[in-house]
C-alpha cells in the first residue's frame, strides 16, 4: 500500500507524473479513472493540463488503499460517493473473500509440497504404511532406483503427480490390481503359455493397462525398456522371481515378442 498521504502539495496542484510517483500508480491508471470520473483532476493549468489537488491526492489515495484490499472500482466508487455506503460492511465483505482466497492458496500450497515430495521420493506413505499396502516383500528401494532411471522424464512426473494424491486406500486398490495380474503371470508361466502366442499378447496389453492406471501411459517399447529392468535388475529380478521362479526371464520374452508382431525390433528399444 502506499505510505500515508502527504497532503501538502504545491498550491498550483501536481502534474499527473508526479502524482504517479508519488502514489506508485501508473498514469495509464489515473487517465483510466479520470476518464470514468472515478478520480478527477480539480484543476488545469492554462495551456490545459491536469492538475491535481490535495482534495484530490487524498481521494486517490483512498482509491488506491481500497483497489490493493480487492475492491472493484464500482465498489470503491459507491463507497467514495455514497454518504450513506456501509463501508465497514464492504470491507468485512473484502475481508471475507481475502481469507477464503488466503485458505485456498495454503490449500494449494500443501498441494505443491505432497507433490514435490512425491517427485523426490514416490509414494507419500511412511514404511509402516509401504509394508502393509505393498506387502513384505516390497523393496522401498525399488523406487530410490526407478527415480535414478526416469527422474528426469516425463513418465516420472505423472507418476509423482498421482502419487501425490493418493493415500494408503489408493494405493491399496493399486497394489491389488497389480499383484493379480502378478498371479495372473505366473498361472499362465505354469500353464505353458508361450510367448508369442496370441494368449501372451493378451497379458502384454493387460500389462500396459495395468500398469498405466498405476504409474503412467506405457507404450510397447518403453514396455520392452521395462521388462529388460525386471529381468537385469536385481530387486526387480527378485521381485517376480518370489512370485515364481524364472517369471521375470519369462515375462520379458513375452513382452519382447509382443514386440516384434507389432513391427518394433526389442534389440533397438529405447525408452520414449
Amino acid at each position: 500500500m502506499p505510505e500515508p498521504l502527504d497532503t501538502d502539495s504545491p498550491a498550483g496542484g501536481l502534474t499527473v507524473g508526479q502524482v504517479s510517483a508519488r502514489l506508485d500508480v501508473t498514469v495509464r491508471a489515473l487517465h483510466h479513472w479520470d476518464e470514468i470520473g472515478l478520480a478527477r483532476p480539480s484543476l488545469r493549468t492554462s495551456g490545459g493540463y491536469r492538475l491535481y489537488t490535495a482534495a484530490d491526492l487524498e481521494r486517490l489515495h483512498r482509491v488506491v488503499v481500497y483497489r490493493e484490499l480487492g475492491l472493484g472500482l464500482d465498489r470503491i466508487r459507491a463507497v467514495l460517493d455514497d454518504g450513506a455506503a456501509d463501508v465497514s460492511g464492504a470491507l468485512r465483505a473484502q475481508r471475507a473473500q481475502v481469507a477464503e482466497r488466503i485458505a485456498r492458496l495454503r490449500r494449494l500450497g500443501d498441494g505443491l509440497d505432497r507433490m514435490i515430495e512425491a517427485h523426490e521420493r514416490g509414494p507419500l506413505l511412511t514404511a509402516e504404511q509401504q509394508a502393509e499396502v505393498f506387502g513384505p516383500r516390497w523393496d522401498p528401494e525399488l523406487t530410490g532406483g526407478a527415480r535414478a532411471a526416469y527422474g528426469d522424464t516425463p513418465q516420472w512426473q505423472q507418476y509423482a503427480e498421482r502419487s501425490a494424491g493418493r493415500g494408503p486406500e489408493e494405493w491399496r486398490a493399486v497394489t491389488e490390481a497389480v499383484t493379480g495380474f502378478e498371479r495372473a503371470l505366473g498361472e499362465a508361466m505354469d500353464a505353458g503359455v508361450a510367448p508369442g502366442s496370441p494368449e501372451a499378447g493378451r497379458l502384454a496389453a493387460r500389462h500396459r493397462t495395468v500398469f498405466g492406471s498405476a504409474y503412467f501411459p506405457l507404450t510397447r517399447r518403453m514396455q520392452v525398456c521395462l521388462g529388460r529392468r525386471f529381468e537385469a535388475e536385481p530387486g526387480f529380478a527378485a521381485h517376480y522371481d518370489a512370485v515364481r521362479p524364472g517369471l521375470a526371464a519369462w515375462f520379458r520374452r513375452v513382452v519382447d515378442a509382443d514386440a516384434r508382431a507389432h513391427g518394433i525390433d526389442p534389440d533397438t528399444a529405447t525408452w520414449e
